[in-house]
């Protein structure tokens, strides 16, 4: 009994020399912690108020730089004339064209001419007053013959453009109703600020019936 209790004396003193060793070569090796820090003194606890003001925090909006407008919409024969009337404004790259198919509900035309020689001597007439956007209805049926002028989607668009044509001179040309899908031209516009709306509004007062709104697509 008493060899058994040297033997495990001597193990507990080894244990705690062991324990002592590695503990000072420990301490050794990181004699000073708070170098390991980077700025401590830069260190501080924010405030209540402070913490309230990050939680509220909001990212800024981005600038309005996208804003993209639309001009239009055009009969495929008008567009011309509307893309001419734009390039003093030096677009650029901001400037694109989309074409839709929309219902017109109204139209501008003159009255069935009888037969195909009667129609095309009423278009030269019209080709004399310096207009080219017509259409001859070719159709069986009692419109048969008629000279379209322009088709829209308001009654108000096409009035403008009645009054515009008899300033010109066309004297047999009405408003109707008219039910039928066309093809519709926009020019858009991206980047546009406020100068710049300003001065496509002005060239649209050139062009009655058009519209400038938010793009669409």
């Amino acid at each position: 009994m008493r060899a058994l209790f040297l033997l495990l004396l001597a193990a507990n003193l080894a244990l705690y020399a062991w324990s002592q060793y590695y503990a000072a070569a420990d301490g050794a090796l990181d004699s000073e912690p708070q170098r390991r820090q980077l700025n401590p003194e830069k260190i501080r606890l924010l405030e209540g108020s402070e913490l309230s003001g990050l939680a509220s925090a909001k990212p800024k909006p981005a600038a309005a730089g996208g804003i993209c407008i639309e001009w239009g919409g055009f009969a495929v024969a008008e567009a011309p004339k509307a893309e001419q009337a734009l390039a003093p404004l030096a677009l650029g790259a901001r400037l694109s064209q989309r074409r839709s198919e929309e219902t017109a509900g109204w139209w501008v035309f003159i009255p069935p001419q009888g037969n195909r020689a009667a129609a095309q001597k009423k278009t030269t007439e019209l080709k004399a007053l310096g207009i080219d956007d017509y259409f001859i209805l070719q159709d069986e049926g009692n419109l048969r013959w008629a000279v379209s002028l322009g088709v829209f989607s308001s009654e108000e668009a096409a009035r403008h453009r009645l009054e515009e044509l008899r300033a010109r001179g066309v004297r047999s040309a009405q408003t109707g109703e008219r039910d039928t899908r066309v093809a519709k031209h926009w020019f858009q516009l991206r980047g546009a600020d406020a100068p710049l709306q300003a001065k496509l509004r002005e060239a649209a007062q050139g062009f009655p019936g058009t519209e400038i709104r938010d793009c669409q697509g």
